[in-house]
């Protein structure tokens, strides 16, 4: 067993320290109280090839792989959880359909813009009456006219409203098969189309930075080569995809978590009561032994994870495992966190107590920690049986 990391993961993760201690870091926090996502340093980004790192080189992307993109995730997610939150729905769930069940032609003319940092991309599953139930959507597209004519709404979707959003990815049902159930396609909707309204933004605990919306169809006609992947094979496209985008979440929860132990370590040291350095409390000391111990747990989740998605074996028990655990951490690490900090880490100037309010939503998005608990047990109980 090797625990290094690969030399070009190593570099990969450099360059982007680099770019958040210049870039990310020094504005995250009027970022935040603007409630403002910076598509600038978006594109400088793409200048630098981190916007496709799942993307294969002919579609503008870098094919670094998994273990590379959650190397680069600790290190962005560490400087800014906003930014990093929407780099992560961009890279995983808004670029992958394309990426795996696109065209020639859907790759050229919409993944690649994706992938080089040109345009940010968004996905469409939520709705306000279905969530972790992606099979409960409502939203419904009906073939008319050479193309197909969506009608109804998706809620809570990541960069759908910024100046250099390219489209959104939905999910929609588009009929019923001879049993009864219902059938499914994904389809690319560009922004502008006639009949997709992108709502205001919607005002967060967390993620502050992000650009976060309610999306409207209203007959929102689109052409047949707007359709992703097979009609019929929708629902099994999207469920695919978020299994790679949990391990992406994890790495966000990971890199949450790291950077909480960090600030807690430092104030620790930093702080004095009753004439003595607040690490020589044995209290404090526990909190911090606990919280190293659990991110070295996570860490090893979530590389295992990765891991075995690069070398192309099954996965999906792995990432749910890796987002269960390091998304709960996150949340544990963050409230310890602001403890060390005290009264300090309930302003909303220091940095804790923006982890501590971006911790919640990892234990809800990407499906949340009760369905992926359902995926572990399910895949386990299942291999009992044959």
């Amino acid at each position: 067993m090797d625990f290094d990391l690969p030399a070009e993961a190593i570099e990969l993760q450099k360059l982007c320290r680099d770019f958040a201690e210049k870039e990310i870091e020094p504005h995250a926090e009027t970022w935040s109280e603007e409630e403002r996502f910076p598509t600038d340093v978006f594109r400088k980004m793409g200048e630098l090839d981190l916007t496709g790192l799942l993307i294969a080189q002919e579609y503008g992307g870098t094919d670094a792989g998994y273990l590379s993109y959650v190397a680069a995730m600790e290190v962005i997610g560490a400087a800014d959880q906003s930014f990093a939150a929407a780099w992560n729905a961009h890279s995983t769930i808004a670029s992958l359909p394309l990426a795996v069940f696109g065209s020639e032609e859907q790759k050229h003319r919409w993944l690649a813009p994706l992938a080089r940092g040109e345009n940010i991309g968004a996905f469409g599953l939520t709705e306000a009456a279905a969530g972790s139930d992606a099979a409960g959507i409502r939203t419904t597209a009906r073939a008319e006219s050479g193309g197909w004519l969506l009608n109804g709404s998706k809620m809570f979707i990541t960069n759908p409203g910024t100046e250099i959003s390219l489209g959104v990815t939905v999910l929609a049902v588009t009929g019923h098969n001879s049993d009864g159930t219902r059938r499914f396609g994904t389809f690319f909707v560009p922004t502008g189309t006639e009949g997709y309204t992108v709502g205001r933004p919607l005002r967060k605990i967390g993620w502050h930075a992000m650009d976060t919306r309610e999306l409207v169809f209203s007959d929102c006609w689109i052409p047949d080569d707007h359709l992703i992947g097979e009609e019929g094979n929708g629902l099994r496209q999207v469920l695919d995809v978020l299994d790679g985008g949990r391990i992406s979440v994890a790495a966000l929860a990971l890199s949450l978590a790291q950077q909480a132990l960090e600030l807690a370590v430092a104030h620790a040291s930093q702080r004095e009561q009753f004439g003595r350095s607040l690490s020589n409390f044995q209290a404090v000391q526990h909190k911090i032994a606990d919280m190293a111990t659990e991110v070295e747990a996570a860490r090893a989740l979530v590389y295992r994870a990765a891991w075995l998605a690069d070398n192309h074996r099954p996965f999906g028990q792995a990432a749910a495992m890796a987002k269960l655990y390091a998304s709960e951490l996150a949340n544990r690490a963050a409230s310890a966190g602001v403890q060390i900090h005290g009264g300090y880490g309930y302003i909303r100037e220091s940095k804790i107590s923006r982890l501590y309010s971006d911790a919640k939503i990892l234990e809800i998005g990407e499906g949340t920690n009760e369905i992926q608990r359902n995926v572990i047990a399910r895949q386990l109980l299942r291999s009992q049986r044959r």
